[in-house]
């Protein structure tokens, strides 16, 4: 990058040529852009919302009501909430509705008492509410296990007054295989019973209007599927950690990290500004990628430094390193802006809206 010296480290760096050209992937693997609805939680930025809506991209996925409302500001006018709402969020989902009229949203329900609550509010207010029934596939984390009891509750979901159903979700998160073949049959296995459950709810009169299926690993797989919207969300940004777990997928590194040598304890060991608070820190290291420099060994790693082994003996502090994030979602988390990189230099940065809890709802 030519104008380094304008960027404060540590700094995330964003390509835009390179994100628009991730998107146009997207769309051909997905098998085109009315089956996408992908995960905003990986950017939080509503340029990047903007930037899907011009690839044709026009329903998103989100994990918070920061990222929900940020991305109906942005533009956004089908925006599912893929989280279980409880508590104080019942309302707030609600208000979010109410504030953004233009945009469709939906959310997940898996239980009896969050449907009542989140009906009786939806009536309060005079609105409805669209609801996937969310399934447990195998992430053992939410949902209904698809069968007998996801049945009932799809039932319910029909009969409770605000709510809509909208169809169902099953998130396949845990199907993660570098062997194609093997990661093929685990989609067939896992998504059976989901083909069967929704084939016996339309057998019984009730609507399924779709299926939300996939994250980043599996959406090439339900290719030719009708009624099927799949979720990718890394492959915008793409990081090192998908681009090992999924050798088969071709996407490019539009998010990089700029770091700094601030200090060189020793003959082979730099210090650098990469500590957990700019680098998500949940992944075993190496937690970053580095591209300018021989890392033999990661020394130490707290909230402020990274002290990494190097053969390299002329650095000192002060020097620019570039490097690539196992794992961008939760890295843009923790930065507060990101610069933007065309032809080279940094030219302006965005604010990494979403990385709030709350905005304004």
């Amino acid at each position: 990058m030519k104008n380094a010296d304008r960027v404060p480290s540590p700094a995330v760096l964003l390509y835009p040529d390179r994100i628009e050209e991730n998107l146009q992937r997207m769309i051909r693997q997905a098998g085109g852009a009315a089956r996408l609805r992908p995960h905003v939680k990986t950017h939080k930025l509503p340029q990047v919302v903007q930037l899907k809506l011009q690839a044709g991209i026009t329903k998103f996925k989100t994990a918070t009501i920061a990222e929900a409302e940020m991305t109906a500001a942005a533009g956004g006018r089908d925006v599912l909430l893929a989280y279980p709402l409880v508590g104080p969020n019942v309302r707030r989902f609600i208000a979010l509705m109410q504030a953004y009229p233009d945009t469709q949203f939906s959310t997940l329900v898996d239980h009896p008492r969050p449907m009542r609550e989140l009906g009786e509010a939806a009536t309060a207010a005079g609105v409805t509410v669209s609801a996937f029934l969310d399934l447990e596939v195998g992430m053992q984390r939410t949902g209904v296990v698809p069968g007998s009891l996801a049945e009932e509750r799809y039932h319910l979901l029909s009969q409770t007054p605000g709510l809509v159903p909208a169809g169902l979700h099953a998130y396949d998160g845990h199907l993660v295989n570098t062997d194609l073949a093997l990661l093929k049959s685990g989609v067939q296995s896992t998504f059976g019973p989901v083909w069967q459950l929704r084939d016996r709810l339309l057998a019984e009169g009730f609507s399924v209007p779709k299926v939300l299926a996939s994250g980043t690993p599996t959406f090439p797989r339900f290719e030719g599927l009708p009624n099927v919207e799949v979720g990718c969300g890394t492959t915008v940004l793409w990081d090192v950690g998908q681009a090992e777990i999924c050798p088969d997928l071709d996407f490019l590194n539009a998010a990089v990290l700029l770091t700094r040598v601030i200090s060189t304890p020793g003959p082979n060991r730099v210090c650098v500004d990469l500590g957990h608070k700019a680098v998500a820190a949940e992944m075993p290291q190496p937690r970053a990628k580095f591209l300018n420099l021989d890392v033999s060994a990661v020394i130490r790693h707290s909230e402020e430094h990274l002290v990494l082994e190097t053969p390299q003996r002329d650095l000192e502090p002060g020097d620019v390193l570039y490097a690539l994030p196992r794992h961008i979602c939760p890295t843009m988390a923790l930065h507060q802006e990101a610069w933007v990189v065309r032809d080279h230099e940094a030219v302006e940065t965005w604010p990494v809206v979403a990385r709030a809890r709350r905005i304004h709802v």
